[in-house]
């Protein structure tokens, strides 16, 4: 079994499961062909993050196992769509509907459309974006991922919506929250961001 496998059910145990729910449909959907960035890799790479910041809560750590089991680049109910999953797997484990609630808001609040509600979505948000505030080598290989999973859709309308939220993200004063993300990852997210929406706006110029 690997890291992966051995993490679930512990995660599920301290958050109280009376059952272990399986996970071998969860696995097949970070694993699905169309995904570029979305996928194990990013998982794993959630995991990690998490796992080097001070601050644990399970209920987080659960919550980012399921915060993009759905993924269409297509769609927009893909975060109601995971949550959908992530309630059905907490019925079956029997956690408590607090529990529950706060996974669904955590992963409901990967939506990035507002800032956090409660500490545990703050945590969730902040793993979710390290991404933005890695090395720059890493940085490129994540921003071409996405424009992968994106393929279908024309150059110079993926640049000018691209650029128009990576410049958002650039501007957000509050784009981390927690104290370690922000000494972390905030300032090199800016010029990864910033650095990025030059190289957009220049193709589309």
């Amino acid at each position: 079994m690997n890291g992966l496998g051995l993490r679930w059910p512990a995660v599920w145990r301290r958050l109280g499961a009376s059952v272990i729910p399986d996970i071998s449909d969860l696995l097949q959907r970070w694993a699905e062909p169309h995904r570029r960035y979305h996928t194990t890799a990013h998982l794993a790479h959630c995991l990690a993050t998490y796992d080097r910041n001070p601050l644990r809560d399970a209920r987080v750590e659960l919550a980012l196992w399921f915060h993009d089991a759905v993924y269409d680049p297509r769609a927009s109910d893909n975060e109601d769509r995971s949550a959908e999953l992530a309630r059905s797997a907490a019925g079956v484990a029997g956690l408590t509907p607090e529990i529950t609630d706060v996974i669904i808001g955590c992963i409901m609040a990967t939506r990035h459309r507002g800032p956090p509600a409660n500490a545990a979505e703050a945590l969730t948000l902040d793993v979710d974006l390290a991404i933005l505030g890695e090395t720059r080598g890493r940085f490129d290989r994540y921003d071409a991922a996405i424009r992968a999973e994106y393929a279908w859709v024309p150059e110079a309308t993926y640049r000018r919506e691209r650029g128009r939220i990576l410049a958002s993200f650039a501007q957000r004063e509050d784009l981390f929250t927690t104290p370690w993300f922000r000494r972390r990852y905030l300032a090199r997210s800016r010029t990864n961001l910033q650095r990025a929406v030059r190289r957009l706006e220049a193709a589309h110029g």
